[in-house]
Parts: structure tokens; sequence; C-alpha cells
């Protein structure tokens, strides 16, 4: 059963904008439960949302139940308020919603056995169902408080209750599912009541927009009044009129740019209006600053603002703005994820979004454009007039994204999601004290290789005296995302961020090992370490996602580079990590691959003699150099080499995951001989 309150929601085709909080968590809330529904181990799926009487917005959402496929339905819980209620006005209302939404679970033959809560309103009450059921709920934020508040130039004390809500939501939750790396590892991180181990990160698919072409003429037809010139290069630009969204900046940083204004048409679709005076407080404000920017920049015939759309008018504007060799853009000054980034990329248009939250991990994964920071006009222009020079790069951003965004694939999200409610729902059994243990890295060693990885799933499943841990550069999250898709069994143990932090996994939990914290934690300083490294020739800081409490990650190539480093930091109880030809990694000298292995071991029982490990590259030196049953795969890196021969080292003929389990049978062998 998913809960989702905000907005207006209905199955396909979805009328976005017909509330200034109808948006995205509708498409991913549709899209999850059609997946869902879609699985052969999944009897049934429910959306349950607030049944609204509402002449304005159609008779649609005052239907009690309705059927969206053969095991999807949406059903509509009715309360004494019936009026549709916006964001920040549904709170008196939610306890007889609550009570409601229980009553019509106890007349159920079969209760659900785990609650999607969509947004904190829904979290909330999920977390009074769970009291009166037991049954357990997944939180996921879709838009943190927290980060609006940060990029709002007023007062954020309207957003302290809501920061609250959604704190509460954190605590209470069983399990979090993020959409993208800074959702998972900084937004959510920022809030108290964050715990990383409870914390999945699992993309949503790619929209639900049909990736078959479509046909630009209904855009063209729904624009034409708007422009002089309808066939130069479209700008699109498709979000809801809240402020946000920077859709106002988006028209003062295209009319600034001559440039871009005499080769381009701008064109914005903001919801659904019938005027300027229709819709909330904030939608009136946004198309109040957009039809002003109109006229202040004097863009009639350059900029198009339709006032209506369908869905086909949506899927036909991409098309459009494709076809012109146009640009899609998000200039939001924070964005949860974006997805109508990942629609673009199945329409093969290009991108340029915002560096702020998720577009930069979509733009990354499917390589389809470019991020830039909206506030700076002049660079975030530049980018688009990058795109738009460089027909060559267009193209390749174009294909890109047709390709890559199959990736993004709902079947993929359903499966994640039931793994991790299998997690939630599987009973403690007591497993045999483990007398080895087996340490894999996970990049090019578990992963890589298809069939490898199906060995490697079966090789463990016959070791019930094998304690399975991975070793990685990872964070916790993009470690459980990788091995969730490799579809590899679930670690025992998890030493992530080059052995800065180590997890414990206890049934369907995961426990951070603090105790390992705070022995590594002696002498650390990672601000020194800043201080004496990001100041050095050819050192570039990583992205704020990939620091930790204790690692400190940069780029540097150049050996001379990395011996600046070296030196910079010799006086410091620190441990320097290169690996892949480029990234580095600091940690407390007490840290490392080598060392969380001799503590886990420790932790286990597990004597040296039975301990095993399994690696490719440079990050995995010191966890294989000091390991007496060591496993090199084929594809390893150069960075090993000098290991190679050494007769605590198995040189596997397999690559990847086959050559672990060739390197563990091997030493099997060994033993029996």
């Amino acid at each position: 059963m998913a809960i989702a309150l905000g907005g207006c929601l209905k199955g396909p085709p979805i009328e976005f904008g017909l509330t200034e909080d109808t948006g995205g968590h509708i498409t991913y809330a549709l899209g999850a439960a059609l997946a869902l529904a879609a699985r052969d181990d999944v009897d049934a799926v429910e959306i349950v949302t607030r049944l609204i009487e509402d002449h304005d917005l159609g008779g649609a959402y005052a239907v009690p139940y309705e059927p969206v496929s053969a095991k999807l339905g949406i059903r509509r819980i009715a309360t004494a308020n019936r009026r549709y209620l916006g964001k920040g006005t549904g709170a008196a209302d939610r306890p007889a919603f609550a009570q409601a939404l229980i009553d019509h679970i106890e007349t159920l033959e079969r209760r659900p056995d785990v609650i999607h809560a969509h947004f904190a309103d829904a979290a909330d009450v999920a977390m009074l169902v769970r009291d009166r059921f037991g049954i357990p709920f997944i939180y996921t934020a879709h838009s943190l408080g927290i980060e609006k508040a940060g990029c709002s130039s007023g007062s954020n004390g309207t957003l302290a209750p809501r920061i609250a809500e959604e704190d509460r939501a954190i605590a209470a939750a069983d399990a979090i599912i993020a959409s993208s790396r800074d959702e998972a590892e900084r937004q959510l991180m920022l809030y108290p009541s964050a715990c990383p181990a409870k914390i999945h990160c699992v993309p949503p698919g790619a929209g639900l927009a049909d990736s078959a072409p479509a046909d630009p003429t209904r855009a063209r037809a729904l624009i034409a009044p708007f422009l002089r010139a309808v066939d130069k290069p479209i700008i699109l630009a498709i979000a809801r009129p809240v402020a946000k969204k920077n859709l106002v900046g988006l028209i003062d940083l295209f009319a600034s740019n001559t440039r871009l204004r005499d080769r381009a048409n701008l064109v914005i679709v903001a919801g659904l209006r019938d005027g300027p005076d229709t819709g909330e407080d904030e939608q009136r404000a946004v198309i109040g600053g957009l039809l002003a920017g109109l006229d202040r920049h004097d863009l009639y015939g350059t900029l198009a603002l339709p006032k209506r759309h369908t869905a086909g008018d949506v899927a036909s504007l991409y098309a459009l703005a494709q076809q012109t060799g146009g640009v899609f853009v998000n200039p939001a000054l924070t964005e949860p994820y974006g997805l109508t980034l990942t629609e673009a990329a199945l329409h093969g248009l290009p991108v340029v979004a915002t560096c702020h939250g998720g577009p930069a991990d979509i733009v990354a994964r499917l390589g389809h454009g470019s991020v830039a920071d909206p506030r700076d006009h002049a660079g975030f222009a530049a980018a688009i007039n990058a795109l738009l020079d460089d027909r060559i790069a267009w193209k390749r951003a174009s294909r890109a994204g047709r390709v890559n965004a199959r990736m993004l694939d709902w079947n993929g999200y359903a499966a994640r999601f039931v793994a991790i409610v299998g997690g939630l729902r599987a009973i403690r059994t007591v497993k045999p004290r483990p007398s080895r243990l087996l340490l894999c890295d996970i990049d090019n060693t578990l992963t890589g290789c298809t069939v490898g990885a199906l060995s490697m799933a079966a090789y463990l499943k016959t070791q019930p005296n094998l304690a399975f841990g991975v070793a990685t550069g990872r964070s916790l999250q993009e470690a459980e995302r990788l091995l969730g898709e490799w579809g590899q069994p679930a670690p025992e143990v998890l030493v992530t961020s080059v052995g800065a932090e180590i997890y414990w996994r206890d049934g369907a939990r995961l426990i951070a090992d603090a105790e390992y914290g705070a022995h590594i934690d002696s002498g650390w300083d990672a601000d020194a370490v800043d201080r004496r490294v990001c100041g050095l020739a050819g050192v570039e800081r990583q992205p704020a996602v990939e620091q930790r409490r204790h690692k400190r990650s940069y780029f540097a190539e150049e050996p001379a580079v990395v011996a600046a480093i070296r030196a910079a930091v010799a006086d410091l109880p620190v441990r320097v990590i290169h690996s892949h030809g480029r990234l580095l990694d600091i940690v407390p000298e007490r840290a490392g691959k080598g060392a969380a292995m001799t503590w886990v071991a420790g932790k286990l029982g597990i004597a040296r003699d039975h301990v095993y490990a399994a690696g490719d590259s440079g990050n995995d030196l010191d966890m294989l150099s000091i390991c007496r049953n060591g496993i090199i795969v084929a594809n390893h890196s150069s960075e090993l080499a000098g290991l190679v021969g050494r007769p605590t080292i198995y040189l596997a003929r397999g690559a990847h995951a086959a050559g672990i389990v060739e390197g563990m049978r091997a030493f099997a062998m060994e033993r029996a001989a």
C-alpha cells in the first residue's frame, strides 16, 4: 500500500500542474506502483489518497476506487472535509484521514505487508497505521524542507514545522528510499535523526513517458501563436509554478544573453492556468513573475507560455525541441531528483540542469548534457550555448540520453523495492558461527561480468560457514545499490569509504560500528588534511557527497602530484590511497581496507589464516598485502603488479567475480591437499 496525500492523483494521463503540488511525485507513485503490480511475487498494490470534491478539478478525484491495472487500484479515502487541501493546509484533516484509513484496513481480509509513504504527511499517517497493525513503512521524501530553506531568500520560520515533521518521519521509518546520491548522502543527512544504515538509494524509472517518437505537430500548434520563428532551436522548461523551480530566473538569464535570445526560442510549460489570478498564492506569484518578465524584457515573439497542456502535448514538445536542435533546461535553485530530465533523455533531447541536488547524478549517469549553477546567469547561458554551438556534442548527448535512459527502468526499481521489503519482513534466524571470512571489492571485482556475478551468488549459497562481506571505496548507499543491481546476496558486513566505515547486518537493519569509528578517530583532523592538500597544483577536491567523517577525497592524476600530496601530509597520522589512476583518498592512519579487515575478523573471532580478500585495484592494495589468502582477479590494474608472485596471493585466470570463485576453490584444494 502506498499513501500519497498531496496533489491530484489519478491514473494516467496525469494532469501535471492542475494544482501547484501536482508534480513529479505523482509520476513516481504511479510508476513504482505499476511496476510492483506487474511482478509475479506481488499480489496486489493500492495507492491511497484523499477523496476530493471540487468542480474546478473535475470528477475523477471524487471516485472512491479507480482500477489502474489488473493488480493496481487507487483508493480515495473520504473525510468530513472533501475540499482540495493544498500544501500546508492538510494537517488539520490528517487525524480524520488516518482514522478513516485504519477503519478501512480493519475491514480487509488481508492487510498490507508494507506501506510506502510519499512525503512526511503520509509518513505521519503510516506511523499511526503501524502503531495499530504493526505494518512496517518505507518513507520517500521527494522534496525536503531543509533544502528549500537553504535556497530561500526570505524567512524560513514557516518551514520549521515541515522540517520537524520530516525529521520525525526519518526517525520513525523502517527504511528510507532516496532517488539520488545527493538526497541519500547529503540532503537526508542534514536531519538530526538521519541514520545512513537505513537509507537506500534506488533511482526511479524514467518517468511514464513513452519512448516512442512523438509527433511534434501538436507542439508546433501549441506554441506557434507565441513565436515569430517557430523553427528556431527551442529552450524548453517544464516545471510546476513554484518559486524554487526558478522559472522567473530562467526568463531573466535568457533575456540577458543576447546571443541566446537571438538564436533560440524559450518555451516554459508552468502548470495549468485559466488566467494570472487562478491557482494558489505561490502559483499566482510565479505566473505573475513570468508574465512580468515577458513584458519587462520585451520577449514577445521569442517566449511561449502556454496556459494549458496535456500529456500528449508534453511528449510532442520534447519531440519538437529535439527536432529543432534545442535543449531542455532545469534551472531550479535546488532539485531533489528531476524526472523531467529522464523524460528528455528518452526523447533524445540534451539537457542543461541545475548543479544543486539530484540532477548531477542523472546527468552523470545518462551523459546527455551538463550541469551549471542557475544563480550564475552567464554560466548557465554559456552551458546552453555550448550545446547549441557544438553539433557533434549535441548529437552525442542526444544519442547517449536515448540509450542510457533505458537503465532507469521501473522494473529494476521494483526489484530493489521488493528486496528492501523482504529484509523488513525477514524472520531473524540464528546462523552458525562463521569459521571463515571473505571480503571482496565491488567495482570490477564482484561486478563487471553477469555470468561471473551469477556464479558468485551461487557459490555463496553453498558456503554456510563463510561470512561474506564487501570492502569498497563507495559509500554505504552506493554499495547497497550496486550489489542489488548485480544480484549479489546481502553481505553480513560492509566496509565502505575505503575502510573509513564499517556496517554490520542485524536482521533487516544495518548498524554502524561505532567502536571502529572511535578507534580510527584518534588524531584525525579532516580540516587539517584539506588545508594541506586543497592548495596544491594539480589537485581537485571531489564533490561534497564523496567526503565523509573519516575520509577526504580528491582527484589527482600525475605521479608528481600524488607525491606532493604524500609529502604535504607526511607528518599527519593519515593513510593516502591512490587508485584507478586519478582517485585519491586520505583516511585516518588506523583506517583503510586492511585495517578494517583485521577489525572485522577480530570481531568475528576468525583467525588470520581463515580470512580471504579479493580485489582489482590500488585501493585494495593494503588489504591484499596483509591477507594470507589474497585473490587478484585477472582484470586487475597495474597498481597491484607488485603483489603478483607472492605466496599469499592467488592470481586468478578468471576476471571479475568468476576469478573470486576460482581463487576460493583453489585455496580450498590447497588446504585439502
